[in-house]
């Protein structure tokens, strides 16, 4: 919670210097645009005055020629007058003629050379304006083409994810369906199932409704649920569930609602400080009347608000595990709704204060415009309120009068009740937002004001902590109550047999006493029994007695030992039984070849012999010969099994050899082949898992690499925003150093010309003058 009032503390902080900034750089902007245009007229003044000076030069220069040449004509007529004054009277006549006409000629020229350098200097200014106007618009078509281009390949780049996705969506609703045919054939499959246990269910309890009824019309003398006031007087069946759920919920509201009373609390307090402080500070001057008063009221909260904490508390208290909570039992709902009735008394009762006080903040000097349509909306956004709180007990009311007036509310309005009570919660948080939405723009708008203090900061961030608490209360309630509508609604029913409900709070008294003295009876039947041997022990005993065996358990280990063992020996006999076969074959070829070696050597005592030794051999055990097959054989392990084979190049029996290589390839077969149908089996399933969590990778992935790039990109906004603010600080600031540089040095070279421009028309004037004296 401190962390965010120090967020929404920093926040308002950097919004009031955005504004403060915003505000600085439109006033430079226009300091610009106007020093921009006296930039202008100064430039269009000094040409003016350049292209007299011009205008005045070249009149000089021609009327310096003119003297030249009026000198030179001087100079000659000056010897020839002497001689003749009659011609010099003619020729001073004809001179002045000349000199008419030759001012006539230099004034049309003057005015005529003027004429141009207005058109040339005009022609060259539109020249200028068009080629920065169409500059600008090349400009602006520039960037347009570049945003399109970024807005063209932005969508290419999104149009390509959202295929990419629907691919991959398309994909897993392939393998949904798959999955879902499956399930579709196995629902078949237990639906065809269930109807034939419904049907034998139905049958079963059809013959049970029939037995039922006739018991009931046979042997029930009385039926109490047939009239509704003994049915009331019955006591219902203990739901320990539903009196734990209902304790629980009762336990969140108690705990929402003191975060509540202590954002009132808080709200009402601070106000009451802000009123002390702010347009009037109590410490300098004395504040209004009618702020007085209004302090007093507020001074009074505690008393009002604290009773709504004491009042749910009792309500808490009252739902416990042996009671039975329905709106006829919970008296305890009363005392809370008076309680939430005189606190809407006291809002009341300040609500005019409160918009009187409003009023004078709005008629004093220090509010501006902004200020004052705040206070104008926080107006409104008080007797909204008020409303919704009056909206609020007027429900609440309702749902208090079944515990004490029977008869003013319906027990079918019970549920329409509920959903205005939740309607109502939803616009007190509503209503909650929007103080909490102006509030925050009025305290950022008085912070920028000049005569603002601390205290009035610390006094309006503690005031819009109280109410960004409040809004968050209000909006859990308000979560909660929408959440357990339902459940308050289905909870309705709870009550006596045959969902009828209590028809009085007096017959809801008597079902609890009825049920305390029905516990009390309970528990006096539990009385402790005589020491004796317990049921299962005596059964225990009695099996040991009877048989003298060990017990079931015992003996089923010992049978299935007993099989293992079995098992285990049965295989050893087939081996020797193999091992036995080979012995024989070996042992008969060895005789032939003994006999063989006899006959060679013709000594028929050795034939005699020989035969003597094979019978004895025979008919002797086989664990000689097993030994002597086992001494000579050697065997050889593969994948297929064990194979035993003799070390000389004697070829055996066809025909057994042959029977006994086939079964053991067939058995090696049919146990080579459960193996690998278990293995494809296993491997297909940790395929399709691996696939999936491959996909899920992938997609975790990206969207990590899409979380990283955002945060990347916030921070290097951030670090940008706060370099640009840096920048245009210090750029406004040269900006306008230089300016003042520049307009220094325009004033001065100004000055300076017109200086130059004085000397100059004072020195055509004395031309001018020397001219006509001459």
């Amino acid at each position: 919670m401190v962390k965010q009032i120090d967020f929404c503390f920093l926040c308002f902080q950097l919004r009031a210097q955005n504004q403060v900034l915003k505000k600085g750089v439109v006033d430079e902007q226009a300091n610009s645009a106007a020093l921009k245009e006296q930039l202008k007229m100064k430039d269009q003044s000094l040409r003016k005055l350049q292209q007299e000076m011009d205008s005045l030069t070249f009149r000089n220069l021609q009327l310096a020629k003119r003297v030249e040449l009026l000198q030179d004509e001087l100079a000659l007529s000056e010897p020839r007058g002497k001689k003749n004054k009659k011609s010099g009277e003619s020729s001073s006549q004809l001179s002045q003629e000349q000199k008419s006409v030759f001012d006539e000629d230099l004034q049309k020229k003057i005015e005529e050379n003027e004429r141009l350098h207005i058109q040339f200097f005009e022609a060259d200014e539109q020249h200028k304006h068009v080629e920065a106007e169409l500059r600008s618009r090349l400009a602006t078509l520039e960037t347009e083409a570049a945003q399109h281009q970024a807005v063209v390949d932005g969508l290419t780049r999104k149009y390509m994810e959202t295929i990419e996705k629907l691919q991959n969506d398309k994909a897993k609703l392939e393998v949904k369906s798959q999955t879902l045919e499956k399930e579709a054939k196995e629902c078949r499959l237990r639906t065809e199932e269930c109807q034939l246990q419904l049907k034998t269910l139905h049958e079963d309890l059809s013959g049970r409704l029939e037995e039922s009824l006739s018991i009931i019309n046979e042997k029930v003398p009385f039926n109490d649920t047939k009239y509704s006031q003994y049915n009331a007087l019955n006591v219902p069946l203990h739901n320990r569930r539903h009196q734990l759920k209902m304790r629980d919920i009762a336990g969140q509201a108690l705990a929402f609602v003191q975060d509540l009373v202590t954002a009132l609390l808080n709200f009402h307090t601070y106000t009451e400080q802000r009123i002390q402080i702010f347009p009037v500070d109590s410490a300098i001057d004395t504040i209004s009347p009618l702020n007085q008063k209004f302090s007093q009221y507020l001074h009074e909260n505690a008393s009002y608000v604290r009773p709504l904490e004491e009042g749910m508390l009792h309500l808490f208290e009252s739902i416990t595990e042996d009671t039975v909570t329905v709106l006829e039992t919970t008296v305890k709902l009363k005392t809370f709704s008076e309680h939430l009735t005189s606190y809407i008394c006291f809002l009341r009762k300040i609500l005019p204060y409160q918009l009187k006080s409003l009023e004078e903040e709005c008629e004093s000097s220090l509010c501006t415009s902004a200020l004052r349509a705040r206070n104008l909306e926080l107006s409104q956004d008080m007797k909204k309120m008020t409303a919704v709180f009056e909206k609020l007990q007027t429900y609440i009311a309702l749902l208090a009068l079944p515990s004490t007036e029977p008869d003013g509310l319906l027990r079918t309005n019970y549920s329409s009740v509920l959903t205005n009570v939740g309607a109502a919660l939803h616009g007190f948080h509503d209503v909650m937002k929007d103080i909490s939405k102006h509030y925050s723009q009025k305290a950022a708008i008085e912070h920028e004001l000049p005569t603002a203090t601390q205290k009035l900061i610390t006094t309006n961030d503690c005031i819009l902590s109280s109410v960004v608490a409040l809004t968050n209360g209000a909006g859990k309630i308000a979560s909660f109550f929408s959440n357990n509508l339902d459940y308050f609604i289905a909870s309705l029913s709870y009550g006596p047999k045959a969902a009828s409900g209590f028809i009085s709070p007096l017959s809801a008294e008597c079902m609890l006493q009825y049920k305390k003295k029905a516990a009390a009876y309970m528990k006096s039947l539990r009385k402790p029994l005589l020491e004796s041997v317990p049921y299962e022990e005596a059964l225990a005993n009695r099996r040991i007695l009877l048989s003298s065996t060990e017990s079931r358990e015992g003996l089923a280990q010992q049978v299935q030992q007993s099989l293992e063992k079995i098992s285990k020996l049965e295989q050893e006999k087939e081996h020797w039984m193999l091992e036995a076969q080979l012995a024989k074959i070996k042992l008969e070829k060895e005789n032939q070849r003994i006999a063989d070696k006899l006959k060679n050597t013709g000594s028929a005592q050795l034939v005699g012999l020989a035969q003597e030794n094979a019978a004895v051999s025979n008919t002797a055990g086989q664990d000689e010969a097993t030994a002597k097959a086992v001494l000579e054989p050697i065997q050889s392990t593969s994948l297929i099994g064990t194979l035993t084979r003799t070390s000389d190049s004697e070829v055996p029996d066809v025909e057994s050899r042959e029977d006994l290589i086939k079964n053991h390839y067939m058995a090696r077969i049919v146990e080579l082949t459960s193996q690998l149908q278990l293995a494809d089996s296993k491997s297909v399933h940790f395929y399709a898992e691996c696939r999936a969590l491959s996909k899920r990778l992938a997609l975790a992935e990206k969207s990590k690499e899409a979380l990283t790039e955002e945060m990347k990109l916030a921070s290097q906004n951030i670090s940008r925003l706060q370099d640009e603010l840096t920048t245009t600080k210090r750029s406004y600031e040269d900006q306008l150093s230089m300016m003042s540089d520049h307009l220094c040095s325009m004033n001065e070279t100004l000055s300076k010309q017109r200086e130059e421009i004085d000397t100059l028309k004072m020195s055509s004037k004395g031309n001018s003058k020397k001219n006509k004296s001459r």
